[in-house]
Order: structure tokens, then C-alpha cells, then sequence
């Protein structure tokens, strides 16, 4: 089952898909277009994984310091971080190198506090896919995603669709790909997680407290070219949804 919630007519509504259109869980039938797309969930606690895919690691090699065998990196993001499909994302007057990130979002269902890997998937209530733009300019001399790289306004895209986890037989045989204005440029696949959602679920809950409405971002692909203002990007992962954003300039936001 898929699942999103829009704006539409004054109101926050559940809607469903219903071939090119959307329907509304009051009955009303709308164009994808007429409605304000927002995050398919009610988001609670943003998990990111930074470098979690082996191909990615390998394509930033000369910048890092950490490989495969430490422990996953990690860090949060800010509820003001996000934006659903079809949204705007500002990249900031002068950055030289800003790139989207194609991701599985795993939504947490219920509580999860010192789970093991076994128990894991018992704990995800689905999924849904995620474009979390990164602006290369402000990474310090590490590699250790800081605020102004990570957490900026806009710059995490959920949607367009909750996937329920009983919909999605193995989350780890998935293909995720970018399009950036049609042209495929990034293209990858779920097996090739270097920590994989049990492993993530476990190593997190096993210090902190994973809440129903949690979601944990585990990483992208190699792949990750420029964008700029005008461009449209499109994540899709196979059987998760299609999610569309535009880059717009610092004048879309007074600035």
C-alpha cells in the first residue's frame, strides 16, 4: 500500500494513488499538480548515513579519512531540513559543487531500543525515498558532514510516497537511480549497502532509542554529479516511488 499526505483546499489530507491522478481519503479524486506535496509521514527524529555504500566510499576516496571498517557515520538533521515531492530546493548564490543524494528511507514503526540484527525488520514500518543534497564548499578537512554541508533548509526531499514494509519483500534488492533533467547521471542498488538496515537498526538502537515516525536515511550510491538553479531532479527507487525537485536561487527566498 502507498500512502502520502498533501495540502489541498485549506487542509492536510491522506492520499492514495489513482492512476496519473492522486485520491484524497475524503473521496476527492485531484491532478498531482493541485496539491502541496508534504513529507509521507509524520517525521520524528532524521537519521543520516553518511558514505554507506562501498561504490561511494571508492568515489570519494581522495577526500576521506574513514573507510569501510570504522564504525558508521552518522549524524541528525533538522525537522527544517525537509521538503516533499515536488518542492524547491535552494542552492545558495557562489557554492561551486552541490549534489543531490538518491536514498532508501526506512521508516521506524515501533520502539526499538538494543534490537539485534534478527529482530531489526520487525521494528520498520516501511519506506520511502529520499533526496538529501549535500553543498561540498563547506566540508571541513575531514570528512565529517558539518551543519552548513548537511542540515540546510529545504535540502531534504521525502516522498512521494510511504511504502508499507510488507509491501517491499527485500529492501535489500532495490535499484535507485537520478535523473537530472532526463539525463540518468547516478544509478545504484540496495545490496550494495555497506551496513545494511539491520545492521543499522541494531548499531543505532543500541545507544539510542528508535521512535515510531524516526526514519533513517542509509546513504547513496556513486554517482553524485553538480546541479544547478533550474534543474530538475528525479530519485526513483524501484517500487518505492518517483520523487521530483527543482533547484531555484537565493531570490525564490528573498535573498
Amino acid at each position: 500500500m502507498k500512502e502520502a499526505r498533501v495540502a489541498y483546499a485549506g487542509a492536510i489530507h491522506e492520499a492514495m494513488p489513482h492512476g496519473e491522478k492522486i485520491r484524497l481519503a475524503d473521496g476527492r479524486v485531484v491532478a498531482e499538480d493541485a496539491v502541496v506535496w508534504l513529507p509521507p509521514f509524520e517525521v520524528g527524529t532524521i537519521i543520516a548515513l553518511g558514505l554507506n555504500y562501498a561504490d561511494h566510499l571508492k568515489e570519494l576516496s581522495g577526500e576521506l579519512t574513514v573507510t569501510a571498517k570504522d564504525e558508521p557515520l552518522v549524524f541528525l538533521k533538522s525537522a527544517g531540513t525537509l521538503i516533499g515531492h515536488r518542492g524547491q530546493t535552494r542552492r545558495p548564490a557562489g557554492v561551486a559543487f552541490m549534489h543531490y543524494e538518491c536514498e532508501l528511507a526506512v521508516v521506524i514503526g515501533k520502539t526499538a531500543r538494543n534490537v539485534s540484527k534478527a529482530d531489526a525488520l520487525q521494528h520498520v514500518a516501511g519506506y520511502t525515498v529520499c533526496n538529501d543534497y549535500a553543498i561540498r564548499d563547506y566540508l571541513e578537512n575531514w570528512y565529517r558532514p558539518n551543519l552548513r554541508v548537511k542540515n540546510r533548509d529545504t535540502c531534504t526531499v521525502l516522498g512521494p510516497w510511504f511504502v508499507d514494509a510488507a509491501d517491499v519483500p527485500d529492501p535489500h534488492a532495490l535499484t535507485l537511480r537520478t535523473l537530472v533533467n532526463g539525463k540518468v547521471t547516478q544509478q545504484g542498488h540496495t545490496g550494495n549497502m555497506v551496513n545494511d538496515i539491520p545492521e543499522l537498526i541494531a548499531y543505532l538502537s543500541s545507544f539510542m532509542t528508535l521512535r515510531a515516525g524516526d526514519v533513517i536515511l542509509t546513504g547513496t550510491p556513486e554517482g553524485v554529479v553538480n546541479v544547478n538553479v533550474g534543474d530538475e531532479v528525479v530519485t526513483e527507487i524501484d517500487g518505492i516511488g518517483r520523487l521530483v525537485n527543482t533547484i531555484v536561487g537565493d531570490e525564490a527566498f528573498g535573498l
